[in-house]
C-alpha cells in the first residue's frame, strides 16, 4: 500500500500549448519533448492513512493544487475497484520549482506511477501516461525517459491521448540543455490560465494548430539523424510561434522579459562565432539552450553572462523509477 518514485520533468521541443478539454486535459495538437537528468521530483504514496494529506516540497498543499492531486489518487482508486482508503503523498523535487523546468510534470508523473504501484496495479506505462495527463497535461512525457512524443488522440474520453517513447535516454547522449534562470519570480498569468486565453482569443491560434503538428514528425527525422543545427532552429521556430499565439491574445500575453530577449539575441552572435547553441522557451521567461557536450560550459558562460541568476546543466533522462526507500 505504499510506493515511491523518482520521475524527472521533461522541457517541449515541440510545444503543447492549448487544450480542447479541459477536464480531462486534452490537447489540440502533439508535442514532443526530452526528459532531463539529473534533476528529478520523488514522491510516495501511501493507501490506508488516517485521513488525506499532501505534503508538496516541504509545505502542505492547500486548495487547488492539493485537489489536483487528490483527483489523480481518486482516479486510482477507480482503476483499483476497490477501497483503498485514505492517502498520505509526500513530494519533493531537488531543482527550483518556480523556474519553469516542468516541476509539475515531474511530480505527477511520479504521482501516477507511485499511486499504480501502491494500489497494487500492474505496471503499465500507457495507463500510466493517461493518469499522468489527468494531473497535469506534460506530465504525460515524464513517465518514460529519452524524447517522448504525446500523441494528441482523436477520442472524446481522452484513452488515446498519451505519450510514447520514441528514442531512449542513450539514443543522443551527447545532447545538451542548459536551463538559464534569469527571473526566479513566479507568472503573472499561469500556464493554464494562459492557455485558455490563447485559445479562445488569439486569431492566430488555428494556424499554430496546424504548423505544430507538422513539426513532430520532422522534429523526429532530425532527432533520429541527431542532427543539432536543423533540431536548434525547429525548436527556436517553435517557440517563436507558441510566443506569437499568447502575443496576439486579449489582452495580449508576454511571457519574456528584457533579459530573456537579451539572451536570445545575445545566441545568434555565438552561432555566427560557431558555437553550437539555439534555444527553446516554455511559458515562461528563463530560455533552455540546446547544444553538446563539447559547448556545455561555453553555453553556461554565455547564460550567465547574460543576466542569469542560475543555471541547471541537465543530460538526456530516464524514465520514471520504483525505489526502495521511502520519504516516510
Amino acid at each position: 500500500m505504499k510506493a515511491t518514485v523518482r520521475a524527472h520533468p521533461n522541457i517541449a521541443l515541440v510545444k503543447y500549448w492549448g487544450k480542447r478539454d479541459e477536464a480531462l486535459i486534452l490537447p489540440h495538437q502533439s508535442s514532443l519533448s526530452l526528459t532531463l537528468a539529473p534533476i528529478h521530483v520523488t514522491t510516495t504514496v501511501e493507501f490506508g492513512a488516517q485521513a488525506d494529506t499532501v505534503e508538496l516540497h516541504g509545505h502542505a498543499a492547500k486548495g487547488s493544487e492539493r485537489d489536483r492531486v487528490l483527483r489523480l489518487l481518486d482516479a486510482v482508486r477507480v482503476q483499483a475497484g476497490r477501497d483503498l482508503g485514505p492517502a498520505k503523498v509526500v513530494s519533493r523535487g531537488d531543482f527550483p520549482m518556480a523556474a519553469g523546468l516542468a516541476s509539475s510534470a515531474a511530480g505527477f508523473a511520479a504521482l501516477a506511477v507511485a499511486g499504480r504501484a501502491a494500489a497494487g496495479l500492474p505496471e503499465d506505462t500507457r495507463a500510466s501516461s493517461i493518469l499522468a495527463r489527468r494531473g497535469s497535461g506534460s506530465a504525460c512525457r515524464s513517465v518514460q525517459g529519452g524524447f517522448c512524443e504525446w500523441q494528441r488522440g482523436e477520442r472524446a474520453d481522452g484513452e488515446d491521448s498519451y505519450a510514447v517513447q520514441r528514442f531512449d535516454a542513450g539514443h543522443w547522449a551527447d545532447l545538451r540543455m542548459v536551463v538559464a534562470i534569469v527571473d526566479r519570480g513566479e507568472k503573472e498569468v499561469k500556464s493554464r490560465d494562459g492557455m485558455k486565453s490563447t485559445v479562445e482569443t488569439s486569431p492566430y491560434y488555428p494556424a499554430w494548430v496546424k504548423d505544430a503538428e507538422a513539426e513532430v514528425p520532422r522534429a523526429r527525422e532530425l532527432i533520429a539523424k541527431k542532427d543539432l543545427e536543423a533540431l536548434g532552429e525547429l525548436c527556436e521556430r517553435n517557440a517563436w510561434r507558441m510566443h506569437s499565439t499568447s502575443l496576439a491574445a486579449d489582452p495580449p500575453l508576454c511571457y519574456l522579459s528584457s533579459a530573456t530577449l537579451g539572451l536570445i539575441q545575445h545566441l545568434r552572435e555565438q552561432r555566427k562565432k560557431g558555437v553550437p547553441v539555439w534555444f527553446t522557451l516554455d511559458a515562461g521567461p528563463n530560455p533552455v539552450l540546446l547544444t553538446d557536450a563539447a559547448h556545455e560550459v561555453a553555453a553556461e558562460a554565455l547564460a550567465r553572462a547574460c543576466g542569469a541568476v542560475e543555471v541547471v546543466r541537465c543530460v538526456p533522462g530516464g524514465d520514471a523509477t520504483l525505489l526502495s526507500e521511502h520519504l516516510f
